[in-house]
């Protein structure tokens, strides 16, 4: 089974399961397709944090794709140019990109296919073109005047004959392509073992000809970006060639006979768990699914979990247990009342006492295309006039007939993010918006520190045994949706798919993890399919609704090994997320 946000990912990742390929060598070749079926959500020039049960080990691991802050990126230097946000696009905001790294280790250490074979259907769809999404043509259009007026080397890659492309129009990108196929080329003349051609393609990115061409465009191009400002970037070989992904251990938690597993501290995974260990102590079963009792604790429980996010979340020592303690979750449940909190509370885990990031005063000028798609300027999701939201990231879910499951979440370097790089038919991610440029956070930017991404893939056991791999897209929304996605499967009694349909919500009250930082106290966002009598009543108790078009809000997609049966789901909003199996 595979299922993902774009059906071209979807059906090469089955067609690699078709031709005797395992669900690891399957999530690499969609990893690599999505970077050309979706290029406004994800590109080579970004990342991805990946989940994984190894039914040969009987365990699951992390793969970390996340690249790290550059050397020369320092809260200092930031200060020096005038900026007290890290800008949400152009080349200061860029971390190594480790998403090609992180592939290539789930490749190398539990995959069988070999380079060439894996990334034949993206070499293939980037030169010969994909169907133009209707939101990758309206993505083209909000960004066409920056492109033309400020970045025309991306004006010379997405803009073809000078015009944005038409929805269902064949769009191609030749240089990525060619990037591409000259890493195989060299991988192949480097080694005939497909472990030395996973190294050597591994060398051409991070050493070779492809960092050569990032450090090069870093250090001798300059380009407007969303503080208003010219600035050129900091990236630099070294930084890529000190890089590698890594393998760690997931964080677990039990709730009700399952153990959901997520990433470390340095990505917002564990809010998932801190979220399901406020609700252990509700009954959610008793005030029925998706009732306002029911919305009503799910939301403020997320912005007790989030608060926390805020205050001890990032590549620091976060004192996890302490967070997952059921003492600490019980006194924290006791805070959730009757009426919406409108007040952002960490908590104070074994004694220690909470730091809140400062909200930068000053609003700098800003452009389309900053911090991620999903959300605008304002910090507010960008929808299309029918209520659809424009976009948001990427994410592939995989189980194969031996059992192995995958779900990874690729995001970053989407086509908006910065200029082109000419050479390779890329652009660089943003990532480092997410650091906060104030000394002494968990989250504050230094030089080799992840950010804390919002990149939150997710897997579950139940009873026991491998059950579930699932995700979406949504940056802060992520772990809101797909916590809402699991509460759906486990008390309101839905199956994936319905799990998935079912009208969504999430929301805004903590800081945007993404340029220029903004929080909405107390607002809370639902699908307009949610009854009219739980909306008011949600209103009642001080929540600021903002009811969103019916198929608005999510993009989940799932698979699962359950009942002796594999099974999977895609999301339907925006027509484009597909499962397939047999």
């Amino acid at each position: 089974m595979v299922a993902g946000t774009h059906w071209l990912a979807s059906a090469t990742g089955m067609s690699v399961l078709e031709r005797g390929g395992n669900a690891f060598d399957a999530a690499v070749a969609a990893g690599f397709v999505l970077q050309v079926a979706e290029p406004h959500l994800n590109g080579p020039g970004g990342e991805v944090p990946i989940l994984l049960w190894s039914e040969a080990e009987q365990r699951t691991h992390v793969v970390c794709g996340q690249g790290v802050a550059p050397a020369a990126a320092t809260i200092e230097r930031f200060r020096e140019l005038g900026l007290d946000v890290v800008p949400g696009t152009g080349l200061l905001a860029a971390t190594v990109p480790g998403a090609f790294g992180g592939w290539m280790l789930l490749l190398e250490r539990w995959g069988t296919w070999r380079l060439a074979d894996v990334l034949a259907p993206a070499i293939h769809y980037a030169e010969h073109g994909v169907p133009v999404l209707e939101r990758v043509s309206a993505t083209i259009t909000a960004v066409e005047d920056l492109f033309t007026a400020d970045w025309p080397t991306s004006a010379a890659t997405w803009l073809p004959g000078g015009r944005v492309p038409e929805p269902g129009s064949r769009l191609a990108n030749p240089v990525l392509a060619a990037t591409y196929r000259r890493v195989v080329a060299e991988a192949e003349a480097a080694s005939g073992t497909r472990e030395g051609q996973l190294a050597a393609a591994r060398h051409a990115w991070y050493e070779g000809f492809v960092a050569e061409a990032i450090a090069e465009f870093s250090a001798m191009t300059a380009w407007r970006d969303s503080s208003g400002e010219v600035h050129g970037g900091l990236l630099t070989g070294d930084d890529l060639a000190g890089w590698s992904a890594t393998i760690e251990e997931p964080v677990g938690f039990d709730y009700r006979g399952h153990t959901v597993y997520k990433t470390g501290p340095w990505g917002q995974g564990p809010v998932f768990l801190q979220q399901l260990a406020l609700l252990d102590g509700v009954d959610l079963d008793a005030m029925g699914y998706l009732s306002a009792d029911y919305v009503h604790t799910v939301t403020e429980a997320a912005k007790l979990a989030f608060a926390d996010r805020e205050a001890w979340y990032g590549d620091a020592d976060v004192p996890l247990a302490d967070l997952l303690d059921p003492a600490y979750n019980a006194a924290r449940r006791a805070l959730i009342g009757p009426r919406a909190s409108l007040d952002l509370l960490p908590g104070s885990p074994g004694g220690r006492e909470p730091r809140l990031p400062v909200l930068p005063g000053a609003r700098v000028p800003v452009t389309e295309g900053v911090g991620e798609p999903t959300v605008d300027t304002a910090g507010l999701e960008r929808t299309l006039p029918d209520g659809q939201v424009r976009g948001d990231t990427c994410h592939v879910d995989v189980v194969d007939r031996w059992g192995n499951m995958v779900s990874a979440t690729p995001s970053g370097g989407w086509l908006q993010s910065s200029p082109t790089i000419p050479a390779l038919g890329f652009c660089l991610g943003t990532r480092a918006q997410m650091f906060w440029l104030q000394e002494g956070l968990p989250s504050s930017l230094r030089p080799g520190a992840r950010p804390r991404t919002t990149l939150s893939p997710s897997f579950a056991l139940k009873d026991g045994r491998p059950w579930l791999a699932f995700g979406t897209p949504g940056g802060d929304q992520q772990d809101q949706w797909s916590v809402n996605f699991f509460l759906a499967l486990v008390h309101g009694g839905l199956n994936l798919q319905a799990a998935i349909d079912a009208p969504m919500f999430h929301t805004e009250h903590f800081p945007s993890s993404f340029f220029p930082r903004g929080a909405r106290p107390g607002v809370l966002h639902v699908e307009e399919r949610l009854e009219a009598g739980v909306v008011a009543e949600l209103r009642r108790r001080g929540h600021e609704v903002e009811v969103q078009g019916p198929w608005s809000l999510g993009r989940l997609s799932a698979v699962a090994r359950d009942g002796g049966f594999l099974k999977a789901a895609a999301n339907p909003r925006g027509a484009q997320g597909y499962a397939a199996g047999r």
